[in-house]
């Protein structure tokens, strides 16, 4: 065995640790072990997509002998000298294997400068399967497209779904867990703290502040971060409502507070950039047509929201809309708003050529309630599936084919 075999393997065996499988994941990645593509985990930080990287090196040792292994975690010490893409590509050549499939995982990509020159060198040279993560929502557009090509595939990496929160806390599947993931949301890192208010929003408090020091503040040289932190709770409050930069500057200006409105767009760019909220864009059923004007904003983790904002029973209506959301995404939807008429439909979700339309409400108790979320699917004149969500425990009722799905089935079943 080579030097370099015996360095890769022992790095390996000290950056092991244990995990538990995120088989919906694994079964996107598999696919492409061995292919010379990059591969590319796109996440809000501390979804967990280092231990994502661990479970593709034990995928990688199951199905190559011997394989040399190039672990690179950006955000260590070890790496700290790796500041351009030069001495990134340096220090791979420095440990690959000549003759040989070399395996490189990089955590954290983006904290080296024009790091996508380095990986163009690498495939085009070859002999090279590369992983990266990163936790910017912008790492695949300009530099990177242009210059890799489409070598590259990307795989968005959400917190836990509620069918994963329960494996991860080894919880039964009860009204009472369920109100646990709405409060408390999918950081998989929850796993190693006691499921209590002040544990855990202490935590999660702690993490919104680095995503917003660290991925926002410092990358983009905020300088009004107390703008930054107002906007980030006017989001949290305003959770599934419509929101236009305007809108923001008239609820600012009601508070004697004076931004233009390039700075406010400029603020929310960051913090979807960052991946701390996503925005999704209106549609107009009929037409087809996206509008520019008018977004509604949602967390990429409602504890992360709830945090921010505060947990309300009064905020349950936003918080479960927040929740559909995610679920849809990590089930592989791309998603926008829909709009006909003065009608809204909270989701319209595309995968694999075919359509869903969702409604979310709190609970269908009164006529008009039903009438109103029942109606406004009702008016889309299509046979794609469409499906009312809510809070409401009883199952398998259904009007004029529209079917209403309890949110803990809907969590559960809707795959």
């Amino acid at each position: 065995m080579t030097d370099i075999a015996i360095f890769a393997i022992m790095s390996f065996i000290n950056n092991m640790k244990e995990y538990i499988s995120r088989d919906i994941y694994n079964k996107s990645i598999n696919r492409y072990i061995g292919k010379e593509i990059i591969k590319v985990l796109i996440g809000q930080r501390r979804v967990g997509k280092s231990y994502l990287l661990f479970q593709v090196m034990d995928n990688i040792r199951e199905q190559f002998r011997d394989p040399n292994i190039i672990y690179i975690n950006l955000e260590t010490n070890e790496f700290e000298n790796l500041v351009y893409s030069g001495l990134l590509y340096d220090y791979v050549k420095s440990k690959s294997a000549t003759g040989k499939l070399n395996f490189l995982l990089i955590d954290e990509i983006q904290m080296v400068p024009e790091f996508e020159k380095a990986l163009r060198s690498l495939l085009a040279e070859g002999g090279y399967d590369i992983y990266c993560t990163g936790s910017n929502a912008n790492l695949l557009s300009g530099e990177l497209g242009t210059y890799l090509g489409g070598r590259y595939i990307e795989i968005p990496v959400y917190t836990l779904n509620f069918q994963e929160f329960l494996l991860f806390h080894k919880l039964e599947n009860t009204t009472e867990n369920l109100n646990k993931y709405l409060k408390y949301g999918g950081l998989p890192y929850l796993i190693h703290l006691e499921l209590t208010d002040d544990t855990i929003f202490d935590y999660l408090k702690n993490i919104g502040q680095s995503i917003l020091f660290r991925d926002v503040v410092s990358r983009f040289e905020v300088r009004n971060v107390d703008f930054l932190v107002r906007l980030t709770k006017y989001l949290a409050n305003e959770t599934g409502n419509l929101i236009t930069a305007r809108g923001i500057g008239n609820f600012l200006k009601s508070q004697n507070i004076s931004i233009s409105i390039n700075v406010i767009l400029n603020y929310l760019n960051y913090l979807t950039t960052a991946m701390l909220i996503s925005n999704v864009h209106r549609s107009d059923i009929q037409g087809k047509k996206v509008f520019e004007i008018g977004e509604k904003y949602y967390f990429n983790d409602v504890g992360l929201r709830n945090s921010i904002s505060g947990f309300s029973p009064f905020a349950l209506g936003q918080i479960i809309e927040n929740v559909v959301y995610l679920h849809l995404k990590s089930i592989g939807y791309s998603i926008l708003i829909g709009k006909q008429d003065t009608r809204e439909t909270d989701f319209i979700g595309e995968r694999s050529g075919e359509k869903i339309y969702v409604q979310v409400a709190l609970r269908i108790r009164e006529k008009q309630t039903m009438e109103r979320e029942f109606g406004n699917l009702l008016a889309i004149k299509d046979n794609f599936p469409k499906y009312v969500i809510t809070l409401d425990e009883y199952a398998g009722t259904s009007y004029e084919g529209i079917l209403h799905i309890p949110l803990k089935q809907f969590l559960s079943e809707f795959v």
